[in-house]
């Protein structure tokens, strides 16, 4: 599958929804929930304070977050596969029902200008079709002075022994095991998606250069996952 291609990396997300979270803990030995705990504690999102979960696919960011707030109130999470938001909406009905789930473009999402507080993307900017109208219409829906943050796989530019190790890890591990489930071309994608994904360096000038008024990169797992905070 080609990175870029809206409808295929939905249909993708459709297809690998039962499995997902899963398979998420298990090529993470269950880190992923420390990495986004940690996104959480920098961005300190408060009671009270409307947020926004783009790409939140099943759910779990969204469901963190609630439970950060102690509150499911003025949580939304939009994303684009469906079958992934039905996963998100059994989760979260018994505690979290409060939680607005919405299918639609996180490039486009027809929301009405600054309205959240904070904004959280985890794992979902690498699959947009444009990581630059990604973060303009993440400017658009934050009121000014709001805050973001993206989590997401960090992208190497030029030979390192943290490429290879990401090479290595996606090629001999991940991709093996998803196989085990029938799911080794879909998460065979995950490496073609990092080959034009922006380094930490150009996500910063590309958020700058839509109008966020301060841009800063973290990397987690030593090095391997990159944290990008904003402020609109």
């Amino acid at each position: 599958m080609r990175p870029g291609n809206t409808k295929a990396v939905e249909e993708m997300f459709n297809s690998i929804s039962s499995k997902y979270d899963f398979l998420n803990d298990i090529f993470s030995f269950g880190l992923h929930r420390f990495w986004k705990r940690r996104l959480l504690d920098i961005l300190n999102p408060s009671f009270g304070e409307k947020w926004i979960d783009l790409c939140c696919g099943t759910g779990d960011m969204s469901i963190l977050l609630a439970r950060y707030m102690k509150s499911s109130e003025n949580i939304t999470g939009i994303d684009s596969a469906s079958q992934a938001l039905l996963v998100a909406k059994e989760r979260s009905k018994q505690n979290y029902s409060s939680i607005e789930w919405i299918n639609g473009d996180a490039l486009q999402t027809d929301l009405p200008s600054d309205q959240f507080d904070g904004l959280l993307m985890s794992y979902g900017l690498r699959n947009l079709s444009s990581s630059y109208e990604g973060f303009r219409e993440a400017l658009r829906i934050l009121k000014p002075g709001g805050r973001a943050g993206i989590l997401d796989f960090r992208s190497f530019e030029g030979p390192s022994i943290q490429r290879l190790f990401q090479e290595i890890y996606l090629s001999f591990y991940v991709v093996p095991i998803a196989s085990l489930f029938g799911l080794g071309k879909e998460y065979s994608y995950i490496k073609k998606s990092l080959v034009n994904f922006p380094s930490g360096e150009k996500q910063i000038h590309l958020a700058l250069s839509v109008g966020f008024k301060k841009a800063k990169y973290k990397t987690l797992a030593k090095g391997q996952m990159g944290i990008l905070l904003l402020e609109a």
